[in-house]
């Protein structure tokens, strides 16, 4: 990644009760929010938690997605015409609400 590039994270917090459709996230969601973004997006990767640290632990989020633009402006312009369509979309794929970070990635 480009230093000084912002990077948009979603984190899916992973609580009782809760699911995670990563087949879903890396097949669909994903892809048609990179379509919709089109070139604004530089990047976007994909993780699916397996354990917090100590071995054998539980995983604090079941997964964590993160798309990288250039710019802060960028990332809002490429998002504001397809906002609803992209938000409208999480309930197909869990039932947890996503923490959202914005970043700027410095190495």
């Amino acid at each position: 990644m480009k230093k000084g590039m912002i990077k948009l994270s979603a984190l899916y917090p992973n609580t009782e009760g809760s699911y995670f459709d990563i087949d879903y996230y890396c097949n669909t969601h994903t892809p048609m929010v990179a379509k919709f973004l089109g070139d604004a997006m530089k990047h976007a990767a994909v993780e699916e938690g397996l354990s917090a640290f100590d071995r054998d632990s539980e995983k604090p989020f079941m997964a964590i997605g993160h798309l990288y633009f250039d710019t802060l402006d960028d990332m809002h312009n490429a998002f504001e015409p397809y906002m609803e369509e992209i938000m409208g979309d999480i309930k197909n794929y869990t039932n947890v609400q996503p923490y959202f970070q914005i970043s700027t990635v410095k190495i």
